[in-house]
């Protein structure tokens, strides 16, 4: 599909959670639904290994598998697809223009779904070793650290289930994080801590990246004292992995000027609205206190509900 004539009742940008929990429940309302997508669909939950705490999931989830239940749902309620990149959005008046790559379309509504990236983790050398050794990705690329020394960076949630998956591919994880003892849910942090080949390295930061073509060595920063600690790779490794799990910097450049927002994040009430009528926006890319599946399903349902309430007036 190259750009459309037709009026959409919807669009929704972003193919996540909340953009396919949007497009099930604007499908079910009848209503004309054009989800835009870039690149693949799940957002971020695309590369988690493992999901325990979404409702009535079954057992050995993913967040491939779940997501591909919901696509399918989605399309089974008809809402059309297109693969494309958004250039412009224009939001004012009573039809909102989307404009990508391939061609514009219009809709009544529109549903800002578009998520947030990994935050880099802001130390020296960083962006050179970016697939080099770096990544934010342990499902993607946990197996190129077969039998390697691996580093996280992080406390919090994800930072600590990753570093518990990347133990079924490294030899050693280090888990190194700015302060005495973990952020992360008292559950995971147990599964960390009763893993042998998990350490840690608290209070301190990483500072520095060093190497040739390869990640060899890191400098980690100690915040209370400021002492400087090498660590390099094994000699006969040739290498080592740094991993990045320090939060998220929301998808929401478009909307700048438009859109209201705090911190980057689009602030809605309570049912999704923004400060323009006709447009929500849900997921991870809103202002909220949890980020996950759930809340983003969640936050999908109620724009779709809530747009289908703007159309009827």
């Amino acid at each position: 599909m190259s750009g459309s004539d037709e009026l959409y009742d919807v669009i929704i940008l972003g193919c996540g959670p909340a953009g396919l929990s949007a497009g099930i429940y604007a499908g079910r309302a009848r209503l004309r639904t054009l989800i835009v997508e870039k690149g693949a669909d799940g957002g971020q939950i695309a590369i988690t290994d493992e999901i325990e705490n979404y409702p009535g999931q079954i057992a050995g989830e993913s967040g491939p598998s779940l997501i591909a239940r919901m696509t399918e749902q989605a399309k089974k309620f008809g809402a059309e697809r297109v693969n494309d990149v958004v250039k412009e959005v224009r939001l004012s008046g009573p039809v909102k223009e989307i404009v990508c790559g391939g061609g514009s379309y219009r809709a009544k509504s529109v549903i800002a779904a578009t998520g947030a990236n990994p935050r880099p983790i802001g130390c020296k050398g960083e962006e050179a070793f970016v697939g080099k050794g770096v990544s934010y990705c342990a499902t993607c690329d946990a197996n190129f650290f077969e039998g390697l020394d691996v580093y996280v960076a992080g406390g919090g949630d994800s930072a600590v289930e990753e570093a518990v998956y990347l133990t079924k591919f490294a030899r050693k994880v280090t888990v190194i994080h700015r302060r005495g003892e973990l952020r992360a849910a008292k559950s995971i942090q147990e599964k960390a801590f009763a893993n042998p080949k998990i350490f840690f390295f608290w209070d301190s930061v990483v500072e520095e990246l060093h190497g040739d073509e390869l990640l060899c060595g890191i400098t980690v920063r100690n915040v209370k004292t400021g002492e400087l600690t090498r660590v390099d790779a094994n000699e006969d490794d040739g290498m080592l992995g740094l991993f990045g799990f320090i939060g998220f910097i929301p998808r929401s450049e478009l909307f700048r000027g438009m859109l209201d927002m705090d911190g980057g994040y689009i602030v809605t009430d309570e049912d999704m609205h923004t400060n323009i009528p006709g447009v929500f926006a849900a997921g991870d890319v809103r202002k909220k206190s949890l980020r996950q599946v759930v809340t983003a399903a969640a936050d999908g349902a109620i724009a779709a509900v809530q747009a289908e309430k703007y159309l009827d007036v």
